[in-house]
């Protein structure tokens, strides 16, 4: 199986801890050249130190606030123009605050359109002419199980992660001609920050002790525990690799089997 990315350049969004962080890793010991795109300019540092750099890479660091989708296009417009192309994208951005769908404010929505689906667009239009060049393109979402069975309490989230799941396949449709892929991973209960919040406010409104609340939520899984970053980082470099290249236009579900469709 050839999962050497030697010689590949991605772009990791969101890098600066959990899943994102975790991706760039796995895609530095594959032998890509990594850069790494937060708002956290310390934390992204921190990164760059642990990124494998034994055949030769040179990893970099893109500063921007990916709720501001105008710096979100400075910066990569900056970075192309000092650097090479970059074959492989990797989207992710964390989700809007938990919440009922019908009690969230127009704002919130429209926070989360840009945070997410616009950022996204103006990475792919600006990656997309290097991804032709090279005949080589990989374009990976890392959104949610939501998109295949809508999650209670996540109102905001839900929505913005089908419409960034409808947009990628739509992309699949158009850019397979050129040799790109984009593909959808769908992280189910994740040992991050986030699940870690989600956590806590479910057992406060519930009543419930925290402890009590992740074995249930465990018990919901089949494999009965939550996973790690790292199971989610290996889907994600499997999908840039070239073992990949017939893949594409699908949502991956990484989630321990918790999603009851197919």
């Amino acid at each position: 199986m050839d999962l050497n990315l030697n010689g590949k350049n991605a772009l990791v969004c969101g890098s600066s801890q959990g899943i994102g962080k975790a991706v760039a890793k796995e895609l530095a010991s594959l032998g890509a050249n990594v850069s790494l795109f937060a708002r956290n300019e310390d934390s992204l540092t921190k990164v760059k130190n642990e990124l494998d750099t034994a055949k030769g890479q040179k990893h970099h660091i893109l500063l921007a606030d990916f709720a501001k989708p105008e710096q979100v296009e400075a910066a990569i417009k900056s970075h192309l123009e000092q650097n090479q192309s970059i074959q492989i994208l990797i989207n992710n951005t964390g989700g809007p605050a938990p919440g009922p769908a019908h009690l969230a404010d127009t704002e919130a929505y429209l926070a989360a359109f840009k945070l997410h689906l616009l950022s996204n667009q103006i990475l792919v239009q600006s990656l997309l002419p290097g991804m032709k060049a090279s005949s080589y393109g990989r374009i990976i979402n890392i959104i949610s199980t939501s998109v295949k069975q809508p999650l209670d309490g996540l109102g905001v989230s839900n929505t913005i992660r089908g419409a960034v799941a409808n947009w990628a396949k739509t992309l699949a449709n158009e850019l397979g001609v050129f040799g790109v892929t984009v593909n959808n991973v769908l992280p189910g209960a994740t040992q991050t920050a986030r699940l870690q919040a989600i956590l806590e406010s479910k057992a406060k409104k519930q009543g419930k002790p925290l402890t009590q609340l992740v074995e249930e939520e465990k018990a919901k899984i089949p494999l009965r525990c939550f996973g790690d970053a790292e199971d989610l980082a290996a889907a994600v470099s499997f999908l840039a690799s070239p073992a990949a290249s017939y893949i594409t236009g699908i949502n991956l579900p990484v989630d321990g089997g918790r999603t009851s469709c197919l």
